[in-house]
C-alpha cells in the first residue's frame, strides 16, 4: 500500500480536517501547507505508482515519502495525546524507525496503537469489523521490534483491513 493510500484513508476513518492535517505534519517537524496537503491526498490518474524518491513531486501532486508519513504518525500521536517530555537521558526526538528495514504497515499499526490508546483487544475488534480474525499472539508479532525472532511483517492486505476497520469504528 502506498502512503498517500494510508493518509487518504487515515483522514478519511478519523474525520481529519485539513487545518488539521497541516497542524498534525507540524507537530512532526513538516512544514507543509494546506494545498501541499491537498496534493498529497490527490490519487494518480493513470493508477499507476512509481517508488518515489525523497523530494519527488510532480504534476498530479506530491508523493508522500516514508519519512513523511511518519513524521504525520508522530504528529498524530502528539495531536491526540499530548506531547510527551523526555526522561533524562532520551533523545528529544527519537530517530525515524522508516530507515531500518521495518515495514511502513508495521509502524503505522504501532503508532496508531499509540496514538488512539488502544489495547490488543481494540485492536482485535477494529480487525474484526473489517472481516479479519487474528489472535493476539499474532497481532503482538507484528507490533514487535524488527529483528525479534517472532517479529511479523504486516502485509497490505492486513494494513487496508485495519484502516477499513478504523472507519467502521470512528465514522460508522
Amino acid at each position: 500500500m502506498h502512503n498517500h493510500d494510508i493518509l487518504i484513508r487515515l483522514r478519511y476513518a478519523l474525520d481529519i480536517k485539513n487545518k488539521d492535517m497541516v497542524e498534525i505534519f507540524k507537530l512532526g517537524d513538516i512544514e507543509v501547507t494546506r494545498e501541499e496537503v491537498m496534493q498529497m491526498l490527490t490519487k494518480p490518474k493513470d493508477g499507476f505508482y512509481d517508488e518515489y524518491d525523497e523530494d519527488d513531486m510532480d504534476d498530479e501532486g506530491i508523493k508522500c515519502n516514508n519519512t513523511m508519513l511518519e513524521s504525520f504518525l508522530n504528529g498524530l500521536i502528539i495531536f491526540k495525546r499530548g506531547k510527551q517530555e523526555p526522561k533524562p537521558g532520551q533523545p528529544e526526538n527519537p530517530a525515524p524507525t522508516a530507515k531500518n528495514k521495518e515495514s511502513m504497515n508495521n509502524i503505522l499499526l504501532k503508532k496508531m496503537k499509540i496514538a488512539l490508546t488502544l489495547t490488543s483487544e481494540d485492536m482485535i475488534d477494529i480487525l474484526e469489523e473489517a472481516g479479519v480474525m487474528i489472535t493476539k499472539g499474532e497481532l503482538s508479532a507484528i507490533l514487535r521490534k524488527v529483528g525479534h525472532r517472532n517479529y511479523k511483517e504486516c502485509g497490505d492486505k492486513f494494513a487496508r483491513n485495519f484502516l477499513k476497520g478504523l472507519a467502521y469504528k470512528y465514522r460508522g
